[in-house]
């Protein structure tokens, strides 16, 4: 009898459980397992019978081993330099208070909401023969004809860094936000020096920042293609440009299948270590004492303390070199030396895209210094319909797109940060798999899909593939707010009365409101910005505003993209605004 009634009240928790995580699992089994699937059965099942010939044609050419090898190169050297520039930002602004925090923060939201394809494009106008660096180059009298800046290793790299630094950084910030300054502080008191205080204590903390910034920054660059496309030559070609001619140009399904497990073992191996030492929850915001908890903080290997040791000495002594007055002027605020490392790196992020709002009022086109003023561009872009309508169609997407993803992502991320049921590691590992596997294989399998059930080049079928792509990130962000909200709230609520539909109306909903709108956000400028499964959803057929914009940067560059440029700057310039009014809002509530 007591068993039986254990059980019964076991039962409804279990149902709910299901209930709310049926949604985000059924989406991801029908658009993500079962196309991705479809796709890399392709590859070892040719006219009804199993084979391996696509296989031994990726490995019998060498040019495909080295394809996988120069996409490992990048990715590692993107990674390596987003961090190590990054990390300073993300120290700076999580030692600051939230209103000054804000401030410098609104830089890095500024290029991480910014698309992709405006700073790739920017790049191509500043590094061009008549670009801002050649100008700038021949006035400083470095050099006397222009240089050939593009299509090289280097312009590739700068332009890769300058796209996913701003992940790194909102990544490290996530974990550097959690961190007990006192700690230093104490190290502090009890004698220790400044530089030994940060590597001894600090930097061991913000170890998992690091490393979780360091692969989502890797597997990202793997999948990435905008910026080798435009601004790398015959020598940077990435493993996705492949996938992307052996399905658009051969139509070779079947070795665009085996490219994409090659790609997929790579990032599935990276993640599966990852997942080894630290755990994908720390990928979603999880504290140092759960982390502690399971023992994930010993991060640094064999000799780590013999070397931050070291560093510590090292960065004592150069500090020792500036002046003992500013340094007593400066008590605990921020070194001025740090203070002009992180304004270096927002100039960086920051002005390729700037430099678009002049260019695009002025009269010279896209050669600068632009000359003249008009509105001709704008006009132009006001009169196309093909712009128009790409626009119009962004945005209904994107909406749509967004509210799927909150529909679907909030119930899973209550889940996920309330519930104590078993297998929630499996189920997290199920949610990040739309950030794991690479977008590309993704936009692919998604495409083969929509061709056989008639989505391809339509609305819903955009809508979908863009949800499914956005799911995460609404997750992600709500168990972070969920994890810091006040669960004592809802029990109060219960204890007077109120049934669970009530609190969670009542009481849960107003307060988390700020938290659902920035997923919404969040998920709708991830689908404005979606240009890969635009790609190849679209069938050619509708264009989005980035699959638009991608078209007129590959075939003719119009001075028009400069106009687009600038309006979608300003567009994402008015979410983070928006973004940050909410957050206020919410914080005087």
């Amino acid at each position: 009898m007591t068993v039986r009634a254990a059980t019964s009240r076991r039962w409804p928790e279990g149902m709910r459980a299901a209930l709310m995580g049926a949604p985000l699992v059924l989406l991801l089994v029908v658009l993500l397992v079962i196309p991705v699937g479809q796709l890399l059965l392709l590859s070892v099942w040719v006219d009804g019978s199993f084979t391996l010939a696509k296989y031994r044609q990726l490995f019998d050419s060498s040019v495909y081993v080295s394809v996988m090898l120069i996409t490992l190169k990048v990715s590692l050297w993107t990674t390596l330099l987003a961090v190590l520039a990054g990390y300073p930002v993300a120290y700076l602004i999580a030692s600051l208070q939230r209103d000054r925090q804000a401030r410098w923060l609104f830089w890095v939201l500024l290029a991480f909401w910014t698309s992709f394809l405006v700073r790739a494009f920017a790049w191509i106008v500043m590094l061009g023969r008549n670009g801002v660096v050649n100008q700038l180059l021949l006035a400083l009298g470095l050099q006397e004809t222009p240089s050939n800046l593009m299509y090289s290793l280097g312009a590739v790299l700068v332009g890769m860094v300058h796209a996913l630094m701003p992940l790194a950084v909102m990544t490290m910030l996530s974990v550097m936000e959690n961190i007990d300054r006192n700690l230093p502080r104490a190290a502090l008191t009890l004698g220790a020096r400044p530089g030994t205080a940060f590597w001894r204590v600090y930097f061991p903390l913000s170890m998992p920042g690091v490393a979780a910034a360091a692969i989502m920054v890797f597997t990202t660059a793997l999948g990435f293609f905008i910026v080798p496309q435009l601004l790398g030559g015959r020598k940077e070609v990435m493993i996705t440009q492949l996938i992307i001619e052996q399905v658009q140009q051969l139509m070779n399904w079947g070795f665009a299948g085996s490219i994409s497990v090659l790609l997929l073992v790579v990032v599935l191996a990276v993640f599966w270590l990852y997942d080894r030492v630290l755990g994908l929850s720390s990928l979603i915001g999880e504290s140092a004492r759960d982390r502690q908890r399971r023992g994930a903080d010993g991060l640094l290997p064999r000799g780590g303390d013999a070397l931050l040791g070291l560093l510590g000495t090292v960065s004592d002594a150069l500090l020792a070199l500036w002046p003992r007055r500013r340094r007593a002027a400066a008590g605990e605020g921020t070194p001025l030396p740090l203070r002009a490392v992180v304004v270096a790196v927002l100039v960086f992020l920051a002005v390729p895209a700037l430099l678009m709002i002049p260019l695009s009022f002025g009269r010279t086109g896209l050669r600068w210094p632009p000359s003249g003023f008009t509105l001709q561009h704008y006009e132009a872009l006001v009169a196309s319909p093909l712009w128009v309508s790409a626009a119009l169609r962004s945005l209904g997407i994107g909406v749509g797109a967004a509210l799927l993803a909150m529909l679907i992502g909030t119930p899973a991320a209550f889940l996920l940060a309330r519930s104590r049921m078993r297998g929630k590691g499996l189920l997290l590992a199920f949610v990040l798999s739309p950030v794991i596997v690479p977008r590309m294989i993704i936009a692919v399998g998604l495409f083969y899909l929509f061709a056989r059930v008639g989505l391809v080049g339509t609305p819903l079928g955009l809508m979908i593939g863009h949800t499914v792509i956005a799911v995460p990130y609404v997750v992600m962000t709500m168990v972070a707010v969920l994890r810091h909200y006040d669960t004592r709230l809802d029990l109060a609520a219960q204890s007077l009365g109120a049934t669970p539909w009530q609190t969670l109306r009542h009481v849960t909903f107003p307060i988390l409101g700020a938290g659902l709108l920035s997923s919404f956000l969040f998920a709708f400028a991830t689908s404005f910005d979606e240009l890969t499964i635009s790609l190849f959803a679209s069938g050619g057929l509708t264009s989005t505003l980035p699959k638009q914009f991608w078209d007129e940067v590959t075939l003719q560059i119009s001075p028009v993209i400069a106009a687009v440029s600038t309006a979608l700057f300003a567009f994402a310039a008015l979410l983070i605004t928006l973004a940050e009014w909410l957050r206020r809002r919410s914080a005087a509530a």
